[in-house]
């Protein structure tokens, strides 16, 4: 089974082919082309991704990206068994391209369409690369999400927790900004924060050891603002020291908030407390390499094995689609030409918004 996956959300055109095992009893997949077109020029002077920008970058792109994806597969569109592209979650400028652009092949090939939530992407990429069982928690962490949800299968996912202001993506770049480490702001951060004293600034960790399993940044956002403001002038250390003491802090928070999620994973599946259970990390933030080192430590103390993506798989790609593609093309899961690009689009549509502080509302059911 070969897959044409088409990646458009944000900013970066990808395209990709993968191949698998037709059975949905076989997890792995074999990634045969994976390109992706990452538009930091057009953006760096911005500070952030303008989405006007984006969508026209991709509608330059796009037919590129898929040719050299076909050849480096060394594939023919006549090969595939079908077109998979992101329909959402994303700025929808560059989502509408993407869609555009798979409907267009599938509808000119005879091929079946799937509508990919860019969200159940990274939720399945490690059942590309490994056998992991449903279910299994997921932490989900990028630039605009930050959830836990509980994957029972391909299409039902049950939310826990997720964050009642900001994504913690959104944190590191805000970080990256105003410590004037350039963009992308989350791999600038943990750069920088090598060289840190991660004890030298105790900042804030909301939600830290209360109930639930909600997120909250934005009070943190603001003690770093505060804390960046006191700084001396070119004093490099006290940027590194801030830096690292922020990636310790979000840190805390992630394996706080994880900790609260393995008992409610294990309570809500009736599992036992020793019974084993897989702690999947995704998304952009999930390429931290600090922050994989505290949830590994978290799960091994747990009971719990930590699984991740290559960090080149955790950012934004069309491999993440393509798989997801071939997990629900397996089950008959197909789309028509008809449906359309969602700007938002959540894994649980039962779970409404986080209320509040108190780590109440995540999960509760209308």
């Amino acid at each position: 089974m070969l897959v044409l996956g088409i990646e458009t959300s944000c900013d970066e055109t990808a395209a990709a082919v993968v191949e698998a095992d037709p059975a949905p009893g076989v997890p792995v997949g074999r990634i045969r082309a994976n390109v992706i077109y990452a538009q930091l020029g057009e953006h760096r002077p911005f500070g952030g991704v303008v989405p006007e920008i984006a969508a026209r970058a991709h509608l330059e792109h796009i037919d590129g990206m898929v040719a050299r994806a076909l050849a480096d597969a060394g594939v023919g569109f006549a090969d595939l068994d079908g077109i998979a592209a992101t329909a959402g979650p994303g700025l929808i400028g560059g989502v509408i391209v993407g869609v555009m652009t798979a409907k267009a092949i599938a509808l000119a090939h005879h091929k079946p369409f799937i509508a990919v939530n860019h969200l159940e992407g990274h939720a399945l990429t490690t059942r590309l690369i490994e056998p992991v069982a449903f279910p299994f928690l997921l932490l989900l962490v990028s630039g605009g999400h930050c959830q836990l949800l509980a994957v029972e299968g391909v299409g039902c996912y049950r939310r826990l927790g997720t964050t009642i202001d900001d994504a913690v993506g959104e944190a590191f770049d805000k970080t990256a900004k105003l410590l004037g480490l350039g963009f992308p702001g989350g791999p600038a951060v943990e750069r920088t924060a090598r060289g840190g004293d991660p004890a030298r600034f105790d900042l804030p960790r909301p939600l830290w050891r209360k109930p639930g399993c909600d997120f909250s940044f934005s009070g943190l956002k603001t003690a770093v603002r505060l804390a960046a403001a006191s700084l001396p002038a070119d004093d490099p250390q006290a940027v590194a020291d801030l830096a690292a003491s922020f990636q310790r802090t979000v840190g805390d928070i992630l394996v706080d908030r994880c900790g609260n999620a393995l008992d409610m994973f294990r309570a809500s599946a009736d599992l036992a407390d020793d019974a084993p259970v897989s702690l999947v990390v995704a998304g952009g933030v999930a390429a931290n390499q600090h922050l994989r080192m505290r949830l590994a430590d978290l799960a091994a103390t747990r009971g719990a094995r930590l699984v991740a993506p290559p960090p080149a798989l955790c950012t934004d790609n069309a491999a993440m689609i393509a798989w997801a593609g071939i997990e629900r093309l397996r089950l008959g899961l197909v789309d028509g030409l008809d449906v359309a690009p969602r700007p938002r689009w959540p894994l649980d549509p039962t779970a409404r918004a986080a209320i509040g502080r108190t780590g109440v509302g995540a999960g509760v059911k209308v």
